[in-house]
């Protein structure tokens, strides 16, 4: 799902000024994706549901780990290696120590972004790490581990006011008379493609390849038409792959807003295709009282 995507814009864009483009359509949007399924309700099976978070977050790492590796202009090494010895601390806090309270965790996260920023890899990644700190695990009696605790509290501010401030300031296209020029370029018709076609084509053939050399079963309750729709929802990119638009083309406002309107038309033809075909190639399904 991450390799396909990034493989077809590098065909459209290969030994071109766009080939920096080559991390946008590799993103999925985990918010987006999952209200489609919301609204598909009992029309899809629960395994679908938990294989489309598992590809997005998967997808989604896979992107912050390319803005680490090749959307980062310079790298100071103390400044990283600062960032890793506070990542190591609060892995023993967490493995060796066994702390739950959430205050030295954020207080490590605080000062590991700061050193992450300073360094010159994107700070994001900070973020990511610090997730992989925290305690997912709870003490014996304790209600719930720290790593629910966070996700819980975070969970309405971030859905209700952070994602919609982000799509806001950063979705803003001026529209002109040549914008369906710029959806004919390259560029743009790398990201589309690759959303589009190379997203669902990577997810079914990584899950062709697993299930017939026997690494995975596919769930009994899943079909493979299932399948290729949970890879066409997944080539709803928008949040991440606008996010990867701006440190890919930082300054070329023009390059920005075509790859802008191309990854806003791609996902709302990924939504509407993908809501539809599991909408017809699914039954409704049936829980047992019994």
């Amino acid at each position: 799902g991450m390799a396909a995507p990034a493989l077809v814009h590098f065909a459209f864009n290969g030994d071109t000024a766009t080939q920096d483009g080559i991390g946008i359509p590799m993103a999925t949007d985990i918010a987006f994706a999952l209200g489609v399924l919301a609204i598909l309700g009992n029309r899809i099976p629960a395994s679908l549901k938990v294989f489309v978070v598992a590809f997005a977050v998967i997808d989604d790492l896979g992107a912050i780990i390319v803005i680490a590796l090749f959307y980062t202009a310079k790298l100071s090494v103390w400044y990283f290696a600062g960032a890793m010895a506070v990542m190591a601390l609060l892995l023993l806090l967490n493995r060796v120590f066994r702390v739950m309270s959430l205050l030295p965790y954020l207080l490590g996260g605080a000062l590991m972004w700061f050193l992450m920023l300073k360094s010159g890899i994107h700070a994001t990644i900070a973020g990511v790490m610090l997730a992989f700190a925290i305690p997912f695990a709870a003490k014996d009696g304790a209600a719930a581990s720290p790593s629910h605790r966070l996700e819980h509290f975070l969970h309405k501010p971030v859905a209700f006011v952070i994602l919609p401030i982000f799509a806001l300031a950063n979705t803003g296209i001026p529209i002109g008379a040549d914008w369906l020029q710029s959806l004919a370029s390259p560029n743009s018709a790398g990201i589309m493609a690759g959303l589009l076609l190379g997203k669902p084509l990577g997810v079914a053939l990584f899950c062709l390849v697993a299930v017939t050399s026997g690494i995975c079963q596919l769930p009994s309750d899943l079909k493979w038409g299932q399948v290729i729709g949970a890879g066409i929802i997944g080539g709803i990119g928008f949040t991440m792959s606008i996010f990867i638009t701006n440190l890919a083309f930082a300054g070329n406002a023009e390059t920005i807003n075509a790859s802008k309107m191309a990854i806003l038309l791609a996902s709302l033809v990924a939504g509407t295709v993908g809501f539809l075909w599991l909408r017809f190639t699914g039954k409704p399904v049936t829980i047992s009282n019994s």
